[in-house]
């Protein structure tokens, strides 16, 4: 089980990950364990399975998938995807990551080793029936090229933002600043750009956010801020700073490491008028759900239920409809 993991096991894991790529900390990687406890509970396993047609013999495709390695683990749901519909899984481990996800693999065929026959860790995916493959942008022309004449999921960039109305709590803030800090910004469900109404209230913001100066010690997170901070200050760039992170005002999404972007809103259809436009490069709208309809409640975004998938496409169901 990965919540009862063990000192000395989850020692030896956080080590070995950390040496292999600096970004998983122990922080990171509590917190991806953390998650995927949550998303192999078995009430919502339930919950989610119990919405599609499982069959009892299926026929079993070859999937590829090229997992990222961003984050610790981050390509464990599309594994967990094709394994439940009866496919055999042939995933091509990132090289940030390959430590990690290839022991939460032998894990998995510890407590289950009748998925030995239906994994097979590859470095080439060749002549494979289908592909998921996750990346950049880059990436993606790249996937769509060699991979988009077979049955393909192939996602590219995508980043979360948060709105703020003015009226939270400190509290509420400090649980933005998980969606904001986690990671590093690294993933798509980090928070990368906030929305807010008055500009007045991005000093509280700031002052909220100082108890996540712990990014600050790893050293490609800092590197990443004062070269950033150099940038905005050799070209007078108006920004405000607390010491690891950069509030700039801009109209795009995707902020440097060690940036946020903000944006302000004069009035809430406008905002959802401008979402909705932006709706191909968002991963999640994190806010207030009785201010903000379909938005995520802050502090969850990087714990993802079984049913929230990447880039909104439904991964069970294109397994399950491979011929």
């Amino acid at each position: 089980m990965l919540s009862k993991l063990n000192v000395e096991e989850k020692d030896d894991l956080f080590r070995r990950a950390n040496n292999q790529n600096s970004w998983f900390t122990e922080v990171t990687m509590e917190s991806a364990l953390n998650g995927l406890s949550k998303l192999l509970e078995k009430e919502k396993l339930e919950k989610w399975l119990s919405t599609y047609s499982l069959a009892e013999n299926p026929v079993s495709r070859k999937v590829g998938i090229l997992m990222a390695g961003n984050i610790p683990g981050v390509g464990f749901h599309d594994l967990m995807c094709v394994l439940i519909s009866g496919h055999i899984a042939v995933p091509k481990l990132s090289s940030a990551d390959s430590f990690f996800s290839k022991w939460l693999i032998n894990r998995l065929l510890q407590i289950e080793s009748g998925f030995e026959n239906y994994i097979q860790v590859e470095e080439m995916l060749k002549g494979m029936d289908a592909y998921i493959a996750t990346g950049s942008d880059n990436s993606a022309r790249y996937f769509n090229y060699y991979f988009g004449k077979y049955p393909s999921i192939i996602r590219a960039n995508r980043t979360s933002v948060a709105i703020l109305t003015g009226n939270e709590s400190e509290e509420t803030l400090d649980r933005l600043g998980q969606d904001i800090f986690l990671y590093f910004g690294l993933g798509c469900r980090n928070v990368s750009k906030i929305f807010v109404k008055n500009v007045a209230h991005l000093q509280h913001f700031l002052d909220v956010m100082e108890k996540f100066n712990w990014v600050a010690f790893n050293h490609k997170y800092l590197n990443n801020y004062e070269y950033i901070k150099s940038i905005y200050l050799v070209n007078s760039e108006p920004h405000l700073d607390n010491g690891f992170l950069i509030l700039r005002e801009s109209t795009e999404l995707v902020s440097p490491i060690g940036v946020l972007f903000y944006e302000v809103y004069d009035s809430k259809e406008d905002l959802f008028q401008k979402l909705d436009s932006l709706e191909s490069k968002i991963q999640c709208v994190v806010g207030d759900p009785d201010e903000i309809p379909g938005a995520i409640r802050f502090g969850e975004a990087q714990y993802p239920e079984p049913w929230d998938y990447a880039d909104k496409v439904d991964t069970l169901k294109f397994l399950l409809g491979l011929k």
